[in-house]
């Protein structure tokens, strides 16, 4: 066995297998450079740091479980007149998830808020995070066979162990009672220890009408907009706006 190969082995038995794998490549660029040993040791080290910091943003992701896939990067601001450059950045640091702030986000179909919404929680993730998303009638659906669901039992378990969940098109649909306390208790589980992005075509003072009870509609948006930023994004849909024809 070469001497390579035994240094191989021997890392991988450390749990260093990414570094395993590299080190053939860093050994001839080190011969070729001729750099010193503490210079390759550092390389190798910082090597086996970024590919685990990779795989675990690529796990996370994962786990967050988003609809598609887009950056902040890919948001067109100019295509959003009603959120300005310095609310974007400001969103963009994540600050307020430290301070367990919540964001909502307001507005007609089509104006970004999913969008926006991801993307926040893509940046989150490669700042550490852990994060959720979640659909509201996922959510519903998963809160109700909690119990019964091995599948639902997971999401949920990963949505209270979160740091930043985001619900997307709250309120789409009206609840029914039971529905309306499993989320009341979810809002609960969550406060003071996460913060939460909402996606909604209704505002606030309407979402009585659809979770039916007044007690629990207070108590949620109680603890929702106890430290809150709503944000209203208009204008035409994106998707409208630039929708492809089979005519063209």
């Amino acid at each position: 066995m070469s001497h390579l190969t035994l240094a191989q082995e021997k890392l991988k038995m450390l749990h260093l297998s990414e570094s395993a794998l590299y080190l053939s490549s860093l050994v001839k660029e080190a011969e070729e450079k001729e750099v010193s040993y503490l210079s390759f040791l550092n390389s190798l080290l910082e090597y086996e740091q970024k590919r685990r910091e990779e795989k675990q943003n690529e796990k996370r992701i994962k786990w967050a479980t988003f609809p598609f896939y887009k950056t902040l990067d890919e948001f067109n601001l100019d295509e959003q007149q009603s959120l300005s450059r310095k609310q974007f950045n400001q969103l963009r640091e994540l600050t307020w998830i430290e301070q367990l702030f919540n964001v909502i986000l307001l507005g007609p179909p089509g104006v970004g808020k999913t969008h926006l919404a991801i993307g926040i929680g893509l940046e989150a993730i490669y700042q550490g995070y852990k994060v959720m998303f979640i659909s509201m009638g996922e959510l519903v659906h998963a809160l109700k066979t909690e119990e019964i669901s091995r599948k639902s039992h997971t999401r949920l378990k990963r949505i209270r162990n979160a740091n930043l969940v985001i619900i997307d098109d709250l309120m789409f649909m009206a609840m029914d009672q039971q529905e309306a306390n499993l989320f009341f208790h979810l809002i609960n589980d969550l406060y003071n220890k996460a913060s939460i992005i909402l996606t909604s075509n209704k505002a606030p003072k309407e979402w009585g009408e659809l979770l039916g009870d007044p007690a629990i509609t207070t108590a949620i948006l109680d603890r929702i907009i106890h430290r809150s930023e709503i944000i209203h994004l208009n204008g035409d849909s994106y998707r409208m706006k630039h929708r492809s024809s089979i005519f063209a």
